[in-house]
């Protein structure tokens, strides 16, 4: 069979997906900080939910146009360009981010003057404010074409291999949003809710300043992309490799759409119970990003370059080699993560939101963790699947896939409220969240040894059952640990919440990461060594 051979001056995949890894993180840090600072300062309220509905349109519509396109078939299409043309796939570049554009704004276009129909689409309107997230959708939407721009030129940069940029240019964005939440907090006044007007400053603020962070990204990418030598001009010829593109592009979109009907369904059960439900489940999805964003984004960002090659070459031991060690990197970080976070919901919560106006539903957020962290783990085994049917040029089965997750999620979701209390409604959504992805993991793997043979699947196993023994154990003790100071400090505060969740995470993974070096799970070896040298140094 045949390996990869590393090529001279290629980035190893530890050393590229850890400096990823610090610049994903920053961005996921400042990213969930400004919706903390946000929550701080209007609360789990209309106001929020509202702002949380209409800032996911922008994403939802880039997504159907080309979002969804650009991470996963782009990327394949530009490596396999830059192998074949004598220009290194430059004049194909050219014309995609040309293509692109055009449809971005046309998207715009279209969107802004549907935003009613999105609204509806996205909201129950019994119980929310359809108005105002109407109104928010008219200012947010333009930055449909930034985050597609963003999006097409950070494709560009991972097929170059070139992913500082990609890394830091949402950090800029989150930047901007702390100084947007800050101009809202000193205007005065608040905004109406009845009737909702469009003029008035705080409205203004947050909707524009929305669209704003997302442009600031273009400021970091634009001279990144240059530095790798590529001009970019107008290219309005035809490419034959173009209509690939769009076979492709069409599975694509058909998986987005049943995406953006899985969360339609979230949206509307969320905002037909108690207020903040829809805030609540974008908040605790996004904190569940965290691990998943540290480890599995900068994995499959390093990954998927490599894979595609290799399934170019035909080189699918290779592919399974990649698929193998993304998995178990996957499970020894982010099962031990997925664990703590369980048992460290509550206090997630109320460390984090227990301020100002979010305070009175600290807790209602921190069970939500809880019923929902078990998903981190089986979502980025999900994703990495899907990226090996993208590497073969194959994106009708990751489609396939996403129908059984979303006939599953769809009527689960629906059923919560009618069987949840309106409080409790936001529970049951983030569990069923997270269990359409178990789902997919077992319907992914089993796509996928129909497609490759064996996997490596046993060592896949021993390595997740060495990980749950000690993440069982590790959880145990940061239990026990938190009880124990909660029993002592008396009743929940901020700097109560804040002590138990220092003590018991460091406690539990000291327990944790120590009884996996005695079970000798291999995969945490580079780490420990690094650490090593670290505190030698030191």
């Amino acid at each position: 069979m045949t390996r990869r051979i590393r090529t001279p001056g290629s980035p190893s995949l530890a050393r590229a997906s850890g400096g990823l890894a610090v610049a994903t993180l920053t961005s996921r840090i400042t990213g969930f900080a400004w919706k903390v600072v946000l929550a701080w300062v209007v609360g789990f309220s209309l106001v929020n939910d509202s702002f949380t509905v209409a800032s996911n349109f922008p994403t939802i519509i880039n997504e159907l146009l080309l979002g969804g396109v650009l991470t996963s078939v782009v990327v394949p299409l530009l490596v396999r360009a830059q192998k074949e043309d004598a220009d290194r796939g430059e004049a194909y570049t050219q014309r995609l981010l040309t293509v692109g554009f055009v449809v971005l704004c046309t998207g715009t276009v279209l969107a802004v003057a549907a935003a009613p129909l999105l609204t509806a689409a996205y909201t129950n309107e019994s119980a929310s404010n359809p108005r105002l997230t109407t109104a928010f959708s008219y200012l947010m939407l333009p930055a449909i074409v930034f985050l597609g721009m963003s999006a097409m030129l950070m494709a560009v940069l991972n097929a170059r291999q070139r992913f500082s940029a990609t890394g830091w240019a949402p950090v800029l964005n989150n930047l901007v949003m702390f100084v947007v939440i800050l101009l809202y907090a000193v205007l005065p006044g608040q905004i109406t809710l009845d009737p909702v007007r469009m003029g008035q400053p705080k409205l203004l603020v947050l909707g524009l300043g929305f669209p704003l962070g997302i442009a600031s990204q273009l400021l970091l990418l634009v001279p990144a992309l240059r530095r790798t030598g590529f001009t970019f001009r107008w290219r309005w010829g035809w490419d034959r490799r173009l209509a690939e593109f769009g076979g492709l592009a069409a599975w694509v979109v058909a998986y987005t759409l049943l995406g953006q009907l899985g969360l339609s369904a979230v949206t509307n059960a969320a905002t037909s119970g108690a207020n903040g439900g829809a805030a609540i489940y974008a908040n605790t999805w996004l904190l569940l990003q965290f691990p998943y964003g540290v480890i599995g984004v900068s994995l499959l960002t390093v990954i998927m370059p490599r894979m595609s090659a290799a399934a170019a070459d035909r080189n699918f031991p290779a592919v399974i080699d990649d698929l193998a060690l993304g998995s178990r990197l996957s499970i020894v970080f982010l099962a031990p993560l997925c664990a703590l976070m369980t048992v460290l919901g509550p206090q997630i919560g109320t460390a984090l939101f227990s301020i100002g106006n979010a305070g009175a539903d600290a807790t209602r957020l921190g069970l939500a963790i809880t019923s929902s962290a078990f998903g981190v783990l089986p979502y980025a085994i999900v994703m990495l699947q899907l990226r090996v049917f993208y590497a073969m040029k194959d994106s009708r089965t990751p489609t396939l896939i996403m129908l059984i997750m979303t006939a599953i999620k769809v009527p689960l979701s629906y059923l919560c409220p009618h069987v949840l209390e309106p409080r409790t409604v936001v529970y049951g959504l983030t569990f069923v969240n997270s269990f359409t992805f178990v789902v997919g993991v077992i319907v992914g793997d089993l796509w996928l040894r129909h497609r490759l043979g064996r996997l490596g699947t046993r060592q896949v196993l021993r390595t997740l059952i060495k990980t749950l023994v000690a993440a069982t154990w590790g959880a145990g003790t940061a239990m026990a640990g938190t009880l124990l100071l909660r029993s002592g400090l008396g009743p929940d505060s901020a700097a109560a919440a804040w002590l138990s969740l220092i003590v018991g995470a460091l406690g539990g993974g000291v327990v944790t990461f120590g009884l996996m070096s005695l079970l000798r799970v291999r995969e945490t070896d580079a780490v420990l060594n690094r650490l090593t040298r670290l505190v030698r140094r030191t």
